[in-house]
């Protein structure tokens, strides 16, 4: 979605809305299985003082895989959007700074990448998720596995010398 800012470039203290729905085909990621509620930005494009500015949130609601345990669960989605527009290139090794194409900005595009930045790294279903064993595959979310706690092998020797001092 283009939008036109020719009548807030020139203006300090002026200020243009913005709603903005994102296609998901570009958004997704192997964690992600689909978007129940497609990405939603809403917000304003500030002229202070001169410069440019995009702020507001992006929400949206997604089934996603947890990363740790593989069990499905939704994710809502509730970001901050804080961007700088500019017309011309200043910074170029700054992902904060976007330019504008003549008067107008390419807002699903800033969307975008403003929503992949701010993505977590890892999907977690909770904070404390325990996973998966890693021997016999059991969601430890539900409770102990059987499996024997694994020795390390540096201390074998001595796991031998206490059970011989049993006998």
């Amino acid at each position: 979605m283009r939008i036109n800012l020719c009548e807030i470039i020139d203006m300090p203290g002026s200020a243009k809305p913005f709603s903005c729905r994102l296609e998901t085909d570009r958004l997704g990621t192997s964690s992600i299985s689909e978007f129940i509620v497609p990405p939603q930005g809403e917000g304003v494009i500030s002229n202070t003082a001169g410069i440019l500015t995009l702020s507001g949130r992006l929400t949206a609601r997604a089934s996603c895989f947890c990363d740790r345990c593989g069990e499905s669960y939704e994710h809502e989605f509730d970001l901050p959007l804080e961007a700088t527009l500019s017309a011309e290139a200043q910074d170029e090794d700054n992902p904060d700074v976007f330019l504008l194409e003549g008067n107008e900005l390419d807002l699903s595009d800033v969307l975008e990448t403003l929503f992949i930045l701010d993505m977590d790294t890892s999907f977690l279903c909770r904070a404390d998720c325990a996973g998966l064993c890693s021997r016999c595959g059991k969601n430890l979310n539900e409770g102990p596995c059987s499996c024997e706690k694994e020795i390390d092998p540096r201390l074998a020797v001595l796991r031998q010398l206490l059970d011989k001092g049993l006998d």
